[in-house]
This record gives structure tokens, sequence and C-alpha cells, in this order.
């Protein structure tokens, strides 16, 4: 069964084409990556489907459900974890997550046990009637999530839910989508962290330029680039190379720098290591240690749209 179903989808702002007939299924179950570069369409996307945007042309269905023509029935079934936090400093806590439960109908005893149950499920009971202008970035993101799931949607957006957090707050929150998800709820997540996209979701869309690119398991995607060797090379610290001679080396594609490493990207047919060692030399670069890397969902993303997730 189909959670979410896009056809056709497709958003103008004047001639600038944001969304360009997307179509696009969520199937039940799923902990679904929703990945692309800042401006590729993605925010454009999810706000229509949280009905925030109307389409220039095109259908969203939400269990069946045509957002523009059952728009409260197709709400019901949606929770949306925005980017941007959506809480209020001067509401404790329970108010807060009782708020926005009560936007979606639940009154009385109902909507104050489905709020402290929210609260619980992100460990924040002992903190409800605290509020969140005293809390922590993790914590909020944690309120923020309760927020978005007190009134039990079967269908979840979240927009970089571990933005600005440190690394406890971050898996915490991903053992909550892993546990949302066994609990019955489809997962719609998107990250500019690939390493969570590749921990928790269980299969991944690629948008660029306002389509879908790439659609797939991380198997199936990885399988895409079977062509590309991306090799992994340190450098003393301070230590100059020559970008440029290093990208004119036959058979490389890409050079990018991640962690204090060089990344390089190369067709697998052309045997051209000494030649990238030699062109790092010769620029003055000092190399402590060189890795082939098998092919990740990075690697994927990379090779199909020419830039990193992260790239602003």
């Amino acid at each position: 069964m189909n959670v979410l179903e896009l056809r056709q989808l497709t958003k103008k702002f004047g001639d600038f084409i944001a969304v360009d007939g997307m179509t696009l299924d969520v199937k039940e179950g799923e902990i679904f990556g929703f990945l692309g570069s800042n401006g590729a369409g993605k925010s454009t996307t999810i706000n229509m489907v949280a009905s925030l945007l109307v389409p220039t042309s095109g259908e969203i269905r939400i269990l069946g459900q045509n957002v523009r023509k059952q728009t409260r029935q197709a709400k019901l079934n949606l929770g949306i974890v925005p980017q941007d936090l959506a809480i209020y400093g001067e509401l404790s806590a329970f108010e807060n997550v009782a708020f926005f439960a009560g936007l979606y109908g639940l009154r009385g005893a109902e909507l104050k046990a489905r709020a402290e149950e929210a609260l619980e499920f992100v460990g924040l009971s002992d903190r409800a009637g605290a509020k969140p202008d005293g809390f922590s970035g993790g914590m909020k993101r944690r309120l923020n999530i309760a927020c978005a799931i007190a009134h039990k949607p079967r269908l979840i957006i979240m927009d970089e839910p571990t933005v600005g957090i440190d690394p406890q707050s971050r898996n915490y929150i991903l053992g909550s989508v892993r546990q949302l998800n066994e609990s019955g709820c489809t997962v719609i997540y998107t990250s500019h962290y690939m390493e969570e996209v590749e921990e928790i979701c269980s299969r991944v869309a690629i948008v660029d330029h306002g389509k879908i690119i790439a659609d797939g398991t991380k198997e199936q995607l990885k399988a895409i680039i079977t062509d590309i060797k991306e090799l992994s090379i340190e450098l003393k610290p301070g230590s100059p190379y020559r970008l440029q001679e290093l990208q004119q080396v036959p058979g490389v594609r890409a050079v990018t720098e991640k962690e204090g490493a060089l990344r390089v990207q190369s067709d697998a047919s052309v045997d051209n290591l000494n030649r990238i060692l030699k062109a790092l030399m010769e620029g003055g670069a000092e190399i402590r240690s060189l890795q082939e890397l098998e092919p990740n969902l990075e690697t994927v993303f990379l090779t199909l749209t020419g830039r990193s997730l992260r790239d602003r």
C-alpha cells in the first residue's frame, strides 16, 4: 500500500520551476530518505505535501486521499517535524504538545493522554511543566517531534531533525525514528548527514533541479556507479597540493575534501593511481595514507548531482 503518492507534481515561481513533474510512491512501513542539495526542490515538495504551498499542477495523495480535495482528512494522517523549530517559548512543554494536538481535533482527556504519551516517547515527561526557552538544542528538537506525533499520524515527515545538536541527542532522535517506524509509522526523512540516511533508511530518492534522478534501495543506488572508483588520500595537515593538476589526470571525475582527506573519484576502467600520486607530490603534498573506498550513498549522490549533499 502506498502511503504517499505524487503524480506529475509541479511548482513554478514565475519562470522558475522548483519542482518539475515529480512522480513518487512511498510505501507503508518504509523509512524513506529524501535527499537533495539546497535548491534541489526538496523543501518545496514537502511544503506542498503539507498543504503549505499550492501545486501549479499535479496530484498528491496521502493514504489514497487527495490533499487538495480532502485536505482535512489527509492532514490527520500527516505529521511534520520541520527543520525550523515550531515550538513556543512562553508555553510549557506540555502546553506546546497539547496546542498542536488540539489543531487535529483532540480534546479533553484524550488530548491530555496523547500529549503525555508523546512527551514520554521523547523522554521529556519530567520536563512537561518547564518552558523550552531553558532547554538544550537536543531537547528542543525532541519536543518538536512530540508536537508532530501526538495525534498519531501514519505518515511523518522529518525535515533535518538533527541539525545543530550534539551526537548523543542525534543518536536519541535516530532511535526515536526507528521506534516510530516499528510502531507502524511510515517516515520520510531528510538530512544533510548522509551517514544518518545510510543508517536508518530502507529506500532513498535523490532530487536534483526539481526532478527525482534516482530512486531505490541503498544497494540498488550503489549498483548504479560500478564504473566509479573512489580514493581517500590523507595528507599531512597544511600540506599543499595543486587541485587543478589533480583534476586534469586522465580518468579523474571529481576531487573533494572531507574530514581532512582528499576524495578522488575516477573511472574504474582507467589505471591512473601513479599519475594521481605524481600530481600530488609534484604539487608539494606529503601523503600519509591511501585507501580505496567501497561505494556509499555519498559517492552516489556526488556522482549523480556533481556536488556534495552539504553544498550550500
